[in-house]
């Protein structure tokens, strides 16, 4: 059991003190996710003077809870991957006697515990400049909130992860995660609730990923209803075909990469 352990804890130590010699750089990447603060003013605006479901102060506790679920699951392998493929770096992981996934999922785990303390003081600010918005999550929202965002981040990883197989084949892998991220933008609840979507277009919505990475833990937070049985199934059934996908084309990369020489 000890030596089971052992690796893992390894690599999270390794890559957690690697990430507090970028604790300034750590701020600056906290606050490139504050775009949900920014809109939920709009949004709050919007239900003043407009006819929505949810009121002005539903609107700030949810953009808040998008807040913390994109720090809690900003991903950023395909970035790594590709410039490792690239570059032939990938060849010196390929020697070690771990997948390589295991480096980049223990950086960025790591990177979580790095940013929370940042995190923290912007929630506490956060609620000083708007304390009508302060709740108590119940335990059982609280619990679900904590195995969604689990989920969604192991989601997120895995999406991106796979499209950065695609640099085997071409080196602008992050191109398509550009395109990916437009479409996440506006369908995952980033930008604006799903329950402020049409009826027709929130129902196709759901058959996408996009809203299980975002949007469904966020509503679980602060209490929006949801469909717990659906969501939990359908977050684990693109978790199954992403990673079948993912190693579909990690297998046909390597094969592609060892033919280059590499």
């Amino acid at each position: 059991m000890k030596n089971l352990f052992k690796k893992p804890l390894t690599l999270l130590t390794v890559y957690y003190s690697y990430m507090l010699e970028y604790r300034s750089e750590l701020i600056l990447w906290v606050l490139s996710g504050s775009l949900p603060i920014i809109l939920m003013g709009v949004w709050i605006e919007a239900a003043e003077g407009g006819n929505f479901e949810l009121r002005a102060v539903d609107f700030a506790r949810y953009f808040f809870a998008v807040f913390l679920v994109r720090q809690l699951t900003v991903v950023w392998v395909i970035y790594e991957f590709e410039k490792e493929v690239v570059q032939g770096k990938l060849s010196l992981r390929l020697l070690q006697p771990i997948d390589p996934v295991f480096h980049h999922l223990s950086n960025h785990i790591s990177e979580r515990f790095a940013r929370m303390p940042f995190v923290f003081l912007l929630i506490g600010l956060f609620f000083i400049l708007y304390p009508q918005a302060l709740w108590v999550p119940n335990l059982a929202n609280l619990v679900f909130f904590t195995l969604s965002v689990v989920l969604a981040f192991a989601l997120r990883f895995l999406i991106q992860y796979t499209l950065a197989m695609l640099a085997f084949w071409t080196e602008r892998a992050t191109a398509l995660e550009n395109v990916w991220f437009l479409f996440s933008l506006f369908l995952s609840g980033m930008i604006a609730p799903l329950e402020v979507f049409p009826d027709a277009v929130r129902k196709v919505v759901m058959f996408t990923p996009f809203p299980y990475l975002i949007n469904f833990p966020a509503s679980i937070l602060v209490g929006l209803p949801v469909d717990l049985t659906r969501g939990f199934l359908s977050t684990l059934g693109w978790l199954l075909i992403f990673l079948g996908a993912n190693r579909l084309l990690w297998r046909a990369g390597l094969k592609r990469y060892s033919a280059m020489g590499a």
